[in-house]
């Protein structure tokens, strides 16, 4: 007999939620003309969520629109990694096959961890310092492709349950959707957002995103219940009946329902007050075997397949059946959708049901369910079977099967690159690893390979698992899901096990894990852990450990203090990771090296390293080296004036590291593209590229090095506001906490030209004082032989202000001795010394035109053109000073080819000293100017118009004769024929004619004179 259908439990009639409704449907209508969507819908328990939801998808579909659902799934308090984005997949590949295969293709390995069903994951060693990344970026693009044509609505209900890398990846899609017909929808219980609730901090980073909307779903009105219980009824309900279940149910639309049902059958009398018992009522209606049906599924997790369902309840298939038929009848349990499995309608019911169970039942049920996957494992999907297990052993009280149970999820979990499961599991292995039996733990052997954590010479097939690689894996899950304190936290412990222990190699490796926590925590540059696990290995033979402490002593130094020992490092580290074969550890530490020779000097022996390197990763597949050969060899590139090359291997970056999903490598790749952009003059297009990276991955300094280039063109642009803006932005993107010259030297170099540009030349002593103090480290004079130009510059163009002429001397002096201690083995370098030398004695008021001949010969050689207008500007003004009539010709083709230059890029700062120094020398800036005619009907030539406007500014005869690249007798002759022509007496005079005139316009704008 089957349990009679008597009240309708749902309202057939959609009640309310009006504006909400349209909000969504508004959200609709953008994506689908092409911009994508972000909604996040909360409200409590029961109070119509999923209903809004549903009623939105059905209007989606009659649009048009194809929409995927996913939930958080819940086993026990555990969430599976990832699982409403599967389940979203899933669905999207049953709705548009094609289209989701087309988009995936090429990449089927990475999305596999997602999607199973999509090909086999890999499993290499390269897969987890950028995996997660990869991954996330790839899922996005995915959803992009798919959504190009049509719209699609991704749906993922109880985010308050999700795991923590399904939190991540949806903040991480959320920020980058740029392109598509999509929406994605996500709800979530408001209720359950605790202080402490791990959603609770990506809500508040969603907040602060422009592009994602939050909507707070309320309760109904007193009306809206009416409406409500009346669709249930079918009938218009008693308006005392309405008020009571108003005033019970606070409007909620959940309660409403049970409410609602209970008075209609008569129950009203035999509920209290208690929450509990409301949702229990109607379970304890059904029959016993219903109910114990309904804890099964309770304690079984969000779904619970009919297969597993059975093999857990033992009862006759027809028995189970009817119970099934009873408790969907009652509408306590609906089938999953899919239709493989059955949940409870509601999860606040199966919270109370599961509540409801005894300490000793849970446990029973628990083991029940393992005991039953042990047995046929075919009862669940393949991609859920190990996390299953591990919850159901873990919660069944039985150490024994849970650790093993718990590693083998962990496994699962660091290679779909949920690091942070991975991390739990992993944490509570570590607290199973006491209870367990030493028997046991006898068996286990290292369920995976952490990176290079040494196995101390003994065979991982053999060598029975220690507690001491549980910490270990485990403090690589905390560094790569960004759970950086509780790494910490881990190593620390480690290291205290390891106090005496007489193992430098395992000692040494949880070193190097502390410097690179400590750094990613901008707490320091990691040092003293590096130095520390460098001291263990010395005089131990060559090991995977060994090499990689080498490796990151190189890398460390390179970027701090490049000198002997780094490349003693580098080398050691190349030939200690080859003959233990470590690939990855040899190709990094070649890199570094190439690095460190390119600028030791040795530019083409480095470079040749570096470009080998290159395209070793590419073919062997290692994604941290993929990415980082192409920001290095970049990098390089431009550091030694090859701009153009670099341009190619950078543009070719970053087409790789977008198919690849590495986008803090494609960060840095931006900004190294930004910075060649510059050097070739390409300004507008390096502000797109430094905008970009500031727009892609993670990492700060990035976005350090793109605001300094940012800074770099405003400033040449005579924008000082926001030239300032950015520097400041700059310095906070590199912190303080770990200096690099790469990073500082650039910094100082933007504040020294910009404090020059805004006339505070003390200033700009105070941070050349500040960096020459520092000193310039052997192989940073790539970055240091800009902050020395920049000085110079800035010490020549005051040579004449009051202010620059206390301290000037020692200033220049201090200058000229670092210029001394710079290398120039490359041609650019050497270019930047002749021009720094050039300045140097500008500012000591030579006019040095050989020596300024010759740095435009060396910039010519460069592709740098605004560096060349800047030393073309000089040498013409050179030769004016300094030469003859037969000067002025060439003087005037440089004074051309810098202005239009200037013009080009909008550096007008540059355009008006060419502009001022072509007027006053009285030579045209295009082929079609000529000589302006006689002045104002005074009878005064141009050059006496000019040297009477000086006078008016009340100049004397050598300032006059400095400013018009003219003698002072000269300038006095002019002044004597001006005299005579106005008829006045003196110079006084003569200013008080010009002033009556109206002839010139003073600084601020008001003419000399009303004429």
């Amino acid at each position: 007999m089957l349990w009679p259908v008597e009240t309708q439990f749902v309202s057939p009639v959609f009640v309310g939620r009006t504006e909400e409704l349209q909000a969504l449907k508004d959200a609709l209508a953008r994506a689908d003309a092409g911009e994508p969507q972000a909604l996040l819908l909360g409200g409590e328990a029961g109070v119509g969520k999923t209903r809004l939801v549903e009623e939105f998808a059905q209007h989606a579909v009659r649009a048009g629109a194809v929409v995927a659902l996913g939930g958080c799934v819940e086993i026990g308090a555990d969430g599976l990694p990832y699982a409403p984005f599967s389940t979203a997949l899933r669905a999207l590949r049953h709705e548009l096959p094609a289209e989701l295969a087309d988009a995936a293709q090429g990449q089927e390995e990475d999305l596999a961890r997602l999607l199973p069903e999509l090909g086999t994951t890999a499993t290499g060693r390269y897969d987890d310092e950028n995996g997660i990344a990869r991954l996330f970026e790839l899922t996005a693009r995915l959803l992009e492709r798919v959504s190009a044509d049509r719209t699609v609505v991704l749906a993922l209900e109880d985010l308050h349950w999700a795991d923590a890398s399904t939190r991540h990846l949806l903040a991480y899609l959320l920020r980058t959707l740029r392109t598509g017909r999509l929406v994605v929808l996500a709800t979530y219980r408001a209720d359950d957002i605790h202080r402490r609730h791990p959603l609770r901090p990506l809500l508040a980073e969603l907040d602060r995103l422009r592009t994602v909307r939050r909507i707070e779903l309320g309760r109904f009105t007193r009306a809206e219940v009416g409406r409500q219980i009346a669709g249930i009824l079918a009938a218009e309900p008693d308006p005392a009946q309405v008020d009571a279940i108003f005033e019970r149910s606070d409007g909620n639309a959940f309660f409403v329902e049970e409410l609602a049902v209970a008075s209609h059958e008569g129950c009203a009398a035999q509920l209290t007050d208690t929450l509990r018992d409301l949702l229990l009522v109607r379970v304890e209606a059904l029959p016993e075997t219903a109910q114990r049906v309904a804890r099964i599924v309770a304690e079984g997790g969000s779904t619970v397949e009919y297969r597993l369902l059975a093999a857990v309840a033992g009862l006759p298939e027809d028995d189970l059946i009817e119970a099934l038929r009873a408790a969907v009848n009652a509408s306590i349990l609906t089938p999953a959708p899919g239709g493989d499995g059955y949940r409870f309608r509601h999860s606040l019911v199966r919270e109370a049901v599961g509540d409801d169970l005894l300490p000793g039942e849970r446990s029973r049920l628990n083991r029940a369910y393992a005991e039953a996957l042990q047995a046929d494992p075919g009862l669940v999907p393949a991609d859920v079977l190990v996390m299953r297990l591990a919850s159901y052993w873990y919660h069944a009280n039985d150490p024994a099967k849970a650790l093993p149970a718990v590693l083998d999820a962990s496994v699962a979990a660091r290679r779909r690159h949920a690091h942070s499961e991975q991390l739990r599991l992993l944490e509570r292995a570590m607290e199973l690893w006491d209870a367990v039996p030493e028997d046991v733990r006898a068996t286990l052997r290292p369920v995976d390979y952490t990176e290079v954590y040494p196995p101390c010479g003994c065979d991982p097939d053999t060598k029975a698992l220690s507690y001491l690689d549980l910490m270990a894996e485990a403090a690589v899950a905390g560094r790569l899901c960004g759970e950086r304190e509780r790494a910490l936290k881990i190593t620390k412990r480690a290291l205290r096990l390891l106090e005496g222990e007489g193992d430098p190699l395992r000692a040494a490796w949880f070193w190097i894990q502390r410097a690179r926590l400590i750094q990613a925590q901008a707490r320091g540059d990691g040092w003293q852990e590096i130095a520390t696990a460098q001291e263990l290995v010395r005089g131990t033979p060559p090991s995977e450990v060994h090499a990689e402490v080498l490796a990151t002593v190189a890398s460390w130094a390179m970027v701090r203090s490049p000198g002997p020992e780094a490349m003693t490092a580098a080398e050691r580290a190349v030939e200690y990771a080859r003959m233990v074969g470590a690939t990855e550890i040899e190709l990094n530490a070649r890199l570094t090296l190439g690095g460190l020779l390119v600028e030791a000097g040795e530019g083409g022996t480095g470079l040749a390293v570096m470009k080998e390197v290159r395209e070793q990763s590419l073919a062997l597949g290692v994604p941290s080296v993929i990415g980082r050969s192409h920001i290095n060899l970049g990098s390089v590139l431009v550091g030694v004036g090859r701009a153009e090359e670099a341009l190619d291997v950078l543009q070719d970056g970053l087409r790789i590291t977008r198919e690849r999903g590495l986008r803090d490598s494609e960060a840095w790749i931006w900004a190294n593209l930004a910075e060649a952009l510059i050097c070739l003059g390409r300004w507008d297009e390096a502000v797109e590229a430094a905008d970009s990276a500031r727009r892609t991955g993670q990492v700060a300094k990035p976005r350090g090095c793109a605001a300094h280039c940012l800074g770099t063109i405003a400033l040449a642009r005579g924008q000082l506001a926001d030239a300032a803006r950015h520097l400041a932005d700059a310095r906070a993107s590199y912190g303080t906490h770990d200096p690099m010259p790469q990073n500082n030297l650039p910094v100082t170099r933007l504040a020294i030209a910009l404090a020059a540009a805004e006339g505070r030349l003390l200033d700009a002593r105070a941070e050349l004082t500040r960096t020459l103090d520092t000193g310039f480290q052997p192989g940073t004079q790539r970055y240091a032989w800009p902050v020395l130009l920049d000085a110079a510059v800035a010490e020549a163009d005051a040579r004449t202000l009051p202010v620059a002429q206390d301290g000037r001397a020692e200033t220049l002096e201090r200058l000229f001795t670092a210029v001394k201690t710079l290398t120039t083995d490359a041609p650019i370098w050497h270019a930047y010394d002749q021009w720094t030398r050039a300045e140097l004695r500008r500012a000591g008021g030579e006019t040095p035109v050989d020596l300024w001949s010759a740095v435009v010969a060396a910039f010519e050689q460069l592709q740098r053109p605004y560096d060349l207008a800047r030393v073309r500007h000089r040498l013409a003004e050179a030769l004016l000073t300094t030469g003859g009539e037969e000067d002025r010709a060439p003087a005037a083709e440089l004074l051309r080819l810098a202005h239009a230059v200037a013009e080009h890029l909008g550096a007008r700062p540059l355009a008006d000293e060419v502009t001022s120094l072509a007027q006053r020398a009285r030579l045209p800036l295009t082929a079609e100017a000529s000589p302006r005619p006689a002045a104002d009907g005074l009878g005064l030539t141009t050059r006496e118009h000019d040297v009477l406007r000086l006078v008016s500014a009340g100049r004397t005869n050598r300032q006059i004769a400095e400013e018009l690249f003219i003698s002072p007798k000269t300038a006095s002759v002019h002044v004597s024929n001006i005299l005579a022509k106005l008829g006045v007496a003196g110079r006084g005079e003569a200013a008080a004619v010009a002033h009556r005139l109206g002839l010139f316009t003073t600084e601020d704008g008001e003419r000399v004179g009303a004429g």
